[in-house]
């Protein structure tokens, strides 16, 4: 109890000293611009991103028109497909030439422009040419809504080719630009906050004792909160794939005798079929109708889709409870390779190509490692934190072929199992790296990282389980981070502790 009245009392007296920068940095902050840039951003990306939607819509609509015959419905979608060209045409306009009532500014950057007006998108003429293509074939009579019809044709090659390759490339620009126009005002703000902050470095120098205490408690306090939200993610991630795996199972099992089923009602349809068909019309007229030949091919093929959609939800279920593991307070015996390809499969997504980058290739040297008794939640969310670090690091480097290698091995003579991770990314300065497992720093823009992750999962390879976890990096080099976990945890814990702590820098 009085050691946390005492550390109220600091807290309380720091507070009171760091308040004086505060109240003289209050004024330099401008709120409702730094509100009103981000709404503004925000409304610029979403109508961007609206476009390509939009454009997505009308081909669907444009589909269906030919594909129905009642009239009625074809009414209906030709004002679905208008209405949303309309808004299409609307939202261009706007995000060339401005609208207040879209809080769009209209005042383009160069590149902005050369994606509308220049090769190799020339995105302003495409839109124009793919409005025009769906007005023409909304008024185009019944008799003229075929598959082959060349407005049609024009309408979904535009779609699904180089007017949604323009439209992703402008989306992509906007984001980058806000990105940039954000993080300059942020850093402008951060400039204002700095400089006031000198004003009171009088009374800021009688607090560094007081300081040093605080960031203690603030480590310890964020270290806590940051444990139990990757527990609570954890329970939750748990509890969500207990639950998709029950239908899914229940999906997964039955597939197998629905295949036996329909082959055996297939088989009776083709003896029916060679009997009796050919003798009635009306069989004979209905099998015509529904393509019978067409079917009879077609449906083992997807049901056997289905069977391999279900099973590879099956896997994500069963990477996502081995992700999350059952309790991240006991110890257990866990095979780390499965800890490591099911965070891979979690980052699968980001690991694919994007508009501005090739996809990133994972290379697994796994050795053959025993199972090793460790918390196994734990080390996943030190996977988890290594690779992202890793994507983030080749994200940064446009047209570069991502590479992660991935490595295990046993160390007989030290008696314990090494990770590396890998990657072919810029690499880390000497500065950055002799900072990287200090709370609190990161090199990430504001808003994108919390200089948390290498801490923890430091704490986690070191404190939690007696291990080594160090850095090799240099620039242009790549970046290399090597795990050492002691195969038997509980027992060398003590005496690889120290050791580790030396190996820290």
């Amino acid at each position: 109890m009085q050691k946390t009245l005492r550390r109220a009392s600091i807290f309380g007296n720091l507070c009171y000293l760091k308040l004086l920068p505060v109240i003289a940095v209050a004024t330099c902050f401008d709120l409702d611009q730094i509100i009103s840039a981000r709404e503004i951003n925000a409304a610029v990306i979403n109508i961007s991103g609206r476009q390509r939607m939009l454009s997505q819509r009308t081909a669907l609509f444009a589909l269906r028109l030919v594909s129905t015959q009642d009239s009625f419905e074809q009414e209906k979608l030709r004002q679905q497909m208008l209405a949303a060209i309309d808004l299409m045409e609307r939202s261009h306009k706007g995000l060339i030439g401005g609208e207040a009532a879209m809080r769009l500014p209209g005042q383009s950057s160069a590149e902005i422009q050369s994606i509308y007006f220049e090769a190799p998108f020339y995105l302003d003429q495409k839109i124009r040419d793919y409005i025009s293509q769906v007005r023409a074939l909304a008024q185009a009579p019944a008799i003229e809504l075929t598959q082959d019809n060349s407005y049609l044709k024009a309408i979904l090659w535009a779609s699904e080719q180089d007017l949604l390759e323009a439209l992703e490339a402008l989306v992509s620009q906007y984001q980058k630009e806000s990105d940039q126009a954000q993080l300059q005002l942020e850093q402008y703000q951060a400039q204002l906050y700095q400089e006031t902050c000198a004003a009171a470095a009088a009374a800021q120098a009688h607090a560094q004792q007081l300081e040093k205490t605080l960031q203690e408690l603030r480590r310890t306090q964020a270290q806590l909160i940051q444990i139990e939200k990757l527990s609570s993610i954890g329970q939750m991630v748990a509890g969500v794939a207990h639950e998709i795996n029950n239908p899914v199972s229940f999906i997964y099992g039955n597939l197998r005798y629905a295949s036996d089923y329909v082959q055996d009602l297939l088989d009776l349809l083709k003896l029916y079929q060679e009997y009796y068909g050919k003798h009635h019309p009306l069989v004979q007229a209905k099998t015509e109708a529904i393509n019978l030949d067409f079917l009879l091919k077609d449906l083992p093929k997807v049901l056997e889709s289905m069977q391999v959609g279900a099973e590879r939800v099956r896997q994500i279920v069963l990477s996502l409870r081995n992700f999350s593991c059952s309790d991240r307070m006991l110890m257990e015996s866990v095979n780390l390779h499965e800890g490591i390809d099911s965070t891979l499969l979690i980052l699968q997504n980001r690991l694919k190509a994007r508009y501005n980058r090739s996809g990133i290739e994972v290379i697994r040297d796994y050795g053959d490692l025993p199972s090793v008794e460790c918390y196994g939640g734990q080390l996943n969310q030190v996977f988890m934190n290594l690779l992202s670090n890793a994507i983030d690091a080749l994200e940064e480097v446009p047209d570069h072929l991502g590479r992660i290698t991935i490595s295990t091995s046993v160390n007989p003579d030290r008696s314990c199992i090494i990770i590396r991770i890998a990657d072919n990314g810029p690499g880390i300065s000497p500065e950055v790296k002799a900072q990287l497992f200090d709370p609190f720093f990161t090199t990430k823009p504001i808003g994108k990282g919390t200089g948390l992750g290498l801490f923890i999962s430091y704490q986690i390879v070191v404190e939690k389980h007696g291990g080594i976890l160090k850095c090799e990096s240099a620039l242009n080099k790549g970046t290399e981070f090597c795990i050492e976990i002691p195969l038997r945890v509980s027992a060398t814990l003590s005496t690889l502790k120290p050791t580790a702590m030396a190996l820290k820098r």
